[in-house]
């Protein structure tokens, strides 16, 4: 029961201070899951992040679903998801029922334009150290190179670049075995 209540509080905390979606949460997911509790090493996280890109729904969800379901099964994975939507539940029925009040205060637009460049400089540093650990040579490097440019320049889905980004692993695995 502990480690459920924890789970959810955790998940809880990451939901409630994370601006920006699941990418902004990676930085707290690294400390709280990884660093302090031990549920998940950046390796599985960074898994949970590359199948909850390629399967429906907010990726904060699907990882909190991954890791909690490691932890505790099918309940863990419940009351980590439970714990990582209420916050947005709450605030966002707080917020619709009042957001004619405050749209147009100029103090609120300041402090979201402020909140989103904070939000920037979370993602940027953790695609960094996921990066550093992920892209580690010429393989890697050419791989990134070729799906950063694909995804900015083009409209290829983001999913099939992480699906043929998937399938070029598995390419150079099996040319490595031969």
């Amino acid at each position: 029961m502990k480690e459920l209540i924890a789970l959810y509080t955790s998940w809880f905390k990451m939901g409630l201070f994370t601006f920006g979606g699941g990418y902004a949460m990676l930085p707290m997911i690294q400390r709280d899951v990884v660093e302090k509790q031990k549920w998940a090493t950046e390796d599985e996280i960074m898994d949970y992040y590359a199948i909850g890109q390629c399967t429906p729904g907010i990726i904060a969800v699907n990882t909190a679903t991954f890791v909690g379901y490691k932890v505790k099964g099918v309940i863990g994975g419940i009351v980590a998801t439970l714990g990582v939507i209420s916050p947005s539940f709450i605030i966002i029925s707080i917020i619709a029922a009042c957001l004619s009040n405050f749209q147009d205060i100029v103090v609120v637009q300041q402090a979201l334009s402020g909140i989103r460049i904070s939000v920037c400089i979370l993602m940027a540093v953790s695609i960094y150290k996921l990066g550093k650990k992920s892209v580690t040579n010429l393989f890697g490097i050419t791989l990134c190179v070729i799906a950063f440019v694909m995804s900015y320049f083009t409209s290829v889905s983001t999913v099939l670049l992480v699906v043929a980004a998937g399938l070029c692993g598995v390419i150079k695995g099996r040319m490595k075995h031969e």
